[in-house]
């Protein structure tokens, strides 16, 4: 498994190492049972504090995508299954929202049911439609 960051990118690097693993493990490359690599080992291997890779795994772990256990590390969870299956599905509804003229921005504040920051569910339904730009 390889941890990727980008020192360059606003995203804080804890957030960039949970992200990496997701797409290891939506690319099925990491399944359930798969240990990932002890947090001191990522830490010196990407030149960082050790403490910013537990973080990273404190996030995984709350997802429910990985178990920390004693002596066993960081172990990826049987939600690995569902996360790889649910990759293709998710692709071919980016697709679709492209088709249809929607930001992959709106199409998440529509997943998550929140909505784009300084917009009303008004103006955001009407960008979803097209109806508006911002």
């Amino acid at each position: 498994m390889l941890i990727r960051v980008d020192e360059t990118s606003k995203r804080a690097i804890y957030a960039q190492i949970a992200d990496s693993v997701r797409t290891d493990i939506s690319a099925g490359r990491v399944g359930p049972g798969s240990v990932l690599p002890p947090a001191r080992e990522v830490a010196v291997g990407l030149g960082i504090n050790v403490h910013t890779v537990l973080r990273a795994y404190q996030l995984l772990r709350h997802e429910g995508l990985i178990d920390l256990k004693r002596r066993r590390g960081a172990v990826v969870t049987q939600a690995a299954t569902a996360i790889a299956e649910l990759r293709a599905e998710a692709e071919a509804l980016v697709a679709h929202a492209e088709a249809l003229g929607v930001s992959r921005d709106a199409l998440a504040a529509l997943i998550a049911g929140s909505e784009t920051s300084g917009h009303s569910s008004t103006q955001q339904s009407e960008e979803i439609r097209g109806g508006t730009s911002a």
